[in-house]
């Protein structure tokens, strides 16, 4: 096989250093950020010194394009505000070096990407959603991050990057290979997870709004505690999903800002994401009802207002039969009796890509399962499996 190991992970670790936190292997390479921007420049070098034409779009997408129609392999190398060095960054790096690998060996066409905002710094997958039609730019440009900063500002450090629109249509397929981000894989021993499905995801800002006042004269039967609301629109959430949910379901009130956040101040406002995950779309429907019935309850009792920002969610996708029998093969013969079948409970980019084409997926274990952290990492050897069983499942194996 015309991979080489050594070059993949040097690549690897010349990627993590856009973004270095200085602690571990940590990453800090957001969306639009001048690392991620720095990242893709050299990205972009590189898909130009393996043969590919590199392309940015209006989003900061970027292609290493093959010459006719071809097969479609990378991910995402933005991360997480704090994040570590594999996530998204491998299934590029693993792109780029079947493709170089591919025209080492005289073909088959394998093209390359790199989506931008998948971590979701004003979205969910945004940069794959707008190139697949399910979201469109303008409606993006309008997405705040958590700062309050528009996408449609954040963009504009692409500059004059930015080329013509990349059609769909040119590849036949597209596989993205990840790290797990759990723990299955390492728990078993196991070093590949051909994926079986991906999970839906629904994702929404909620806001409530009481009244500001003084934390030391205001008594507590007469206040309007915003901050009080959400502890109990909490609580009361936990125990009324345990009817509707399964053991694979989960929910996460992740990030939360209290206004004015200040500790003399009873909160007048909380701003808080609410979001859910699941692999049935009628479960996910029914948790929404749930979460809106909550909502409802605590409000009127605490007296309380709520706002609601724009639900964004993607629906679950099973992956592609033909493209999953490829990795199973590449399974087979480079972790025999050491892989498995598997849904994935994270979102990924294949989500979005499975509008316009057929898509696959792969795992490599998560040391300890741990990710969106900076102690992610996974052992060299089940990260140069993967990379050849992607490899086999592209056709130079």
């Amino acid at each position: 096989m015309a991979l080489d190991p050594g070059r993949f992970l040097a690549d690897l670790h010349r990627l993590r250093q856009f973004g270095a936190s200085g602690v571990g292997k940590g990453v800090v390479r957001p969306a639009y950020s001048e690392p991620d921007i720095a990242a893709r420049d050299w990205l972009a070098e590189q898909m130009a010194e393996a043969g590919l034409r590199p392309r940015f779009d209006a989003m900061g997408n970027l292609f290493g394009l093959a010459e006719g129609p071809s097969l479609l392999l990378g991910s995402h190398s933005d991360s997480q505000p704090t994040g570590g060095w594999l996530d998204g960054a491998l299934g590029v790096v693993a792109a780029l070096e079947v493709a170089r690998a591919a025209r080492e060996a005289g073909g088959p066409a394998i093209s390359v990407v790199s989506f931008q905002d998948e971590e979701g710094r004003f979205g969910v997958t945004t940069g794959s959603a707008v190139w697949t039609g399910g979201l469109s730019l303008a409606e993006a440009d309008q997405l705040p991050d958590h700062e309050g900063v528009l996408l449609g500002d954040a963009r504009a450090a692409l500059g004059d990057r930015v080329g013509a629109d990349v059609d769909p249509a040119q590849f036949t397929g597209f596989i993205e290979m990840h790290i797990e981000q759990g723990p299955t894989l390492d728990t078993s021993g196991e070093q590949i997870g051909v994926v079986t499905d991906i999970v839906g995801i629904r994702d929404q800002v909620i806001i409530l709004r009481g009244q500001q006042n003084h934390a030391g004269t205001t008594p507590m039967a007469l206040r309007r505690d915003a901050f009080q609301g959400l502890s109990a629109f909490n609580t009361r959430l936990n125990d009324r999903l345990r009817n509707v949910v399964t053991p694979q379901t989960v929910w996460t009130i992740g990030h939360v800002s209290v206004g004015p956040n200040a500790s003399s101040i009873v909160p007048g406002s909380v701003r808080f994401s609410m979001q859910w995950r699941d692999g049935d779309t009628e479960r996910l429907a029914r948790m929404q009802a749930v979460i809106l019935e909550v909502l409802d309850e605590v409000t009127r009792e605490m007296q309380l207002e709520v706002e609601m920002g724009p639900m964004l969610g993607l629906e679950p996708v099973a992956m592609d039969g033909a493209l999953r029998a490829r990795l199973e093969a590449g399974a087979k013969a480079f972790a025999p009796g050491k892989w498995r079948r598997m849904p994935s409970g994270a979102l990924h980019d294949a989500t979005n890509v499975a509008r316009v084409m057929p898509v696959a997926m792969l795992f490599v274990p998560s040391i300890g399962g741990i990710s969106h952290s900076f102690e992610e990492d996974t052992a060299e050897d089940d990260l140069v499996a993967g990379l050849r069983v992607l490899g086999m499942a592209a056709g130079i194996g």
